[in-house]
């Protein structure tokens, strides 16, 4: 029966006058959608249309429960507390007290659930609504400890005490946070008006002279061999002409004049050795920031790589033309080595594929290390690159990533520093003018393999419909979102379908990716996550959903590495599916884009410069100089001033999250510099707010009490699981995996590992069983609509962010970094 036309009269007739029989006041429309439920057929009995029209008005129940659990302030109530709630109302007309009873009784089971009393009050402060302070009033936290005492069935004299020692230790958390908060604007606000001093300070290269004593052509000589510092370079206009002009720090050049009389005798007579020049520059340069970064001479930062005598391979080719195996073959044979690659599931991988050689290999990320007794091979993830123990053959994939403004300061350090006397770089051809680049800082010999791809590759003429998915085919989308309405059209068309995106933890993704390798699955719908690595099996078709995506700011056209990266997945050398196709949803672009992408010649960066970062020692060495216990003022000079703009050989990665969290944490003064600086490492999600709970956790580590794992709680049956639950999950997996990062730095503060590893495999257990169980209403109305047009526009208007290439679904603007 269509919604639209109006029902039967006679079936409406007897509806209502069961209704009136039963004692029950119904809508019209509630009439009308009863009939369309069964299909025209009025309910048999009075208790059949009692039980259809309490179904029936559940969703408006929970919508009514929305904004009725706002005015509670201080009860904690979740999305799937309000599911709960809603699913135990008996009576088709129930109160506004009657509402709010069976929340607080789901809200109070939930609690229970938890493993301790303390574990459920941390959970409760979560989930209260916040005010206008970002926090909720000081006195909610005293009425949560109540609900969870009451959980716990604590007696009264228990109760009140549980919830007096809860409020004062909230008060005190309190006062420690916004004291922090307090000391980092005011380290902020200290350290950028030296900044501001220091740059008021610099002078023009004409007051270089007088400042050393020396001629101006030996100031500009100097300046261009390096011995004098330029401090910075600023844009200057002169004659109509655009310029750079370089400026001085003064006190650096006061520092130098004693070198003057060395750097002339240097000149008159015989040039000094290389190792003398090389040890003369180096105390020139200890008296300035710049050389304290060191970061124009950055390959020299790695003593270990430099004193090997180092030969790299790299080994470049398209997505399916053997780069993996081959590094991982050359891998295997050698006597010592590690494998480097840009996500955890990679590096597990990467240990999978080595032990089925027969090597015994352990296992290194920012979350896990896994040592194998005698094992002389790690697979790792590429920012946990060791730089101190020499190996015979070290394996760096994904190189491309280079270009990566936030990541690829970590694929240069790896490059430039892995202690490996053979170094095998893999990735696509795009790389090769960097690695170049690269190599001949690192006065390393450069050997380029090129492989072509195994398998043809082609583009189809036609866009393809929605209902020409089918098996084998992968899907593409740019955002969550799409991702599940795109799985929710395809199950209305029978399909049945996996998916994997970036917000899935590793073992998720793979799990999703062996269901539709083993044809549990017919359809794989994916965010671009799958475009690095992910073990998907052979792909008929790879379908892109459209040919923009939502960069964080603009829709832009994909470009051709991203066609080439991810279109590439379909096909397998050898495979059911020898010959790979690419291509487009119906109205999502003009499948003729896709031809000219794959037959366009590699796109090198526009910008050849690696990018490269601070570490550690960097670090503490610049706030030395500068005088500083400040992070946020150490990263800023670094920012400003340490690398010029116009470096000829690097370029500084982006800082933007480690100074976000300095900026936070800069005012927890028990931690030392070093301590803020790990915490500025750590992988957060900005958009769950997890600057902020970065931050809470450094003031309870100063205050030395320990920090525990963050908790779900209660989630409901997989096949019951709405989007909001399925969500909640994924965020409290992410706060896991920053969990886990910190525990491997302060095991005494964060102390429940065993805790926290399972939480995270019941997260995963869970969250596999909610992508592999059938929709519910809720998960089907995700997004509502279908088409790639439409979720375009989508993105448009709610500003939906894409996942990047590198899978972390949602990055760029999430800043997830994976370790």
């Amino acid at each position: 029966m269509d919604q639209d036309q109006p029902p039967d009269h006679e079936a409406g007739e007897a509806v209502r006058a069961a209704a009136q029989a039963a004692g029950l006041a119904m809508q019209p429309h509630e009439t009308r959608l009863l009939l369309k439920a069964g299909g025209g057929k009025p309910p048999a009995t009075g208790e059949a249309l009692r039980r259809a029209l309490i179904e029936l008005r559940r969703p408006s129940w929970r919508n009514r429960l929305v904004a009725l659990a706002k005015r509670v302030e201080a009860l904690p109530a979740r999305p799937d507390d309000l599911d709960v709630a809603v699913a135990g109302i008996a009576e088709p007309e129930p109160r506004e007290a009657d509402l709010l009873a069976a929340l607080r009784d789901a809200v109070l089971s939930r609690l229970g659930g938890y493993s301790t009393p303390k574990v459920a009050l941390v959970a409760a402060l979560e989930n209260l609504p916040r005010g206008a302070s970002g926090e909720p009033p000081l006195e909610a936290a005293g009425h949560c400890a109540r609900l969870v005492a009451e959980a716990f069935g604590m007696a009264e004299p228990d109760a009140a005490a549980f919830a007096r020692r809860a409020t004062e230790a909230e008060r005190l958390r309190r006062e420690e946070r916004r004291g922090a908060a307090r000391a980092a604007r005011e380290t902020r606000a200290e350290e950028e008006r030296r900044l501001r001093i220091w740059e008021t300070s610099l002078v023009a290269a004409d007051a270089v002279p007088g400042l050393l004593g020396c001629t101006r052509e030996e100031a500009e000589r100097w300046t261009r061999a390096g011995l004098v510092p330029v401090a910075r370079r600023v844009e200057a206009r002169r004659g109509g002409r655009s310029f750079r002009e370089a400026e001085f720090d003064p006190a650096a050049l006061e520092a130098l004049r004693d070198e003057v009389p060395a750097w002339r005798k240097a000149e008159a007579g015989s040039r000094p050795a290389p190792a003398e020049a090389e040890a003369g520059t180096r105390r020139v340069s200890n008296a300035a920031v710049a050389r304290i970064a060191g970061l124009d001479r950055y390959a020299a930062h790695f003593a270990t790589a430099r004193a090997l005598n180092r030969r790299i391979i790299a080994c470049l080719g398209p997505t399916n033309s053997g780069k993996t195996y081959y590094g991982l073959s050359r891998l295997a044979e050698a006597e010592s080595g590690i494998a480097l690659g840009p996500l955890r599931l990679l590096a597990h991988e990467y240990r999978e594929a080595l032990q089925a050689r027969g090597v015994p290999t352990s296992l290194l990320t920012g979350e896990e290390r896994f040592r194998v007794p005698g094992s002389r091979h790690t697979a790792a993830t590429v920012e946990m690159c060791p730089f101190q123990n020499p190996v015979d053959l070290a394996v760096i994939d994904e190189v491309q990533m280079l270009a990566d403004p936030e990541r690829g300061p970590a694929w240069t350090a790896a490059i430039m520093g892995v202690p490996a006397r053979q170094v095998i770089l893999l990735g696509a051809p795009d790389a090769a003018p960097m690695l170049r680049r690269i190599a001949a800082l690192c006065g390393d010999p450069l050997e380029e393999v090129h492989l072509e791809r195994m398998g043809p590759l082609r583009a189809a003429p036609e866009a393809v419909p929605l209902s020409g998915i089918g098996r084998g085919d992968a899907v593409i989308a740019f955002s969550r979102r799409e991702v599940f309405t795109l799985r929710a059209e395809l199950q209305r068309r029978e399909r049945n379908v996996a998916v994997v995106y970036g917000a899935l933890g590793p073992t998720v993704r793979r799990a999703e990716a062996r269901r539709f390798r083993e044809g549990e699955a017919e359809v794989l719908v994916a965010t671009d996550a799958i475009g690095m690595g992910l073990n998907i099996g052979p792909l008929r078709r790879v379908v892109f959903s459209a040919l923009t995506k939502y960069d964080g700011k603009q829709d832009r056209p994909l470009t051709v590495q991203e066609i080439k990266q991810i279109g590439g997945r379909a096909g397998r050398f050898g495979g059911e599916h020898a010959e790979g196709v690419v291509a487009v949803l119906a109205g999502g672009g003009d499948p003729k884009e896709i031809a000219r992408a794959l037959k366009a010649a590699p796109e090198p960066p526009t910008d050849l410069r690696p990018p490269v970062a601070p570490d550690a020692e960097i670090i503490a060495a610049v706030a030395a100089e500068i005088g500083t216990e400040s992070l946020f003022g150490t990263l800023r000079r670094i920012e400003r001033a340490v690398l010029r703009r116009d470096d000829p050989n690097y370029r500084l990665g982006d800082l933007s999250t480690q100074l976000a969290i300095a900026a936070e944490v800069d005012g927890v003064r028990e931690l030392t510099l070093m301590d803020r600086w790990s915490y500025a490492l750590c992988p957060v999600d900005e958009r769950d707010d997890g600057i902020a709970r970065l931050a809470d956790w450094a003031v309870e580590h100063a205050l030395g009490t320990t920090v525990a794992p963050p908790r779900a709680g209660r989630l409901p049956p997989p096949d019951r699981a709405g989007q909001d639950t399925l969500q909640l999950a994924e965020r409290v997996h992410r706060r896991l995996v920053a969990w886990r990062w910190m525990a491997l730095r302060y095991p005494d503060t964060y102390r429940d590992v065993e805790g926290a590893l399972e939480e995270s495999h019941r997260l995963n257990e869970w969250i596999e069983a909610v992508l592999a169980a059938s929709p519910s209403g809720r998960m089907r109305a995700v997004a509502g609509g279908a088409g790639a047009a439409g979720n375009q526009r989508k993105r448009r208007e709610e500003g939906v962010r894409a996942a990047p290439a590198r899978g972390s679904g949602g990055r760029p603007t999430s800043r997830t970094r994976p370790r």
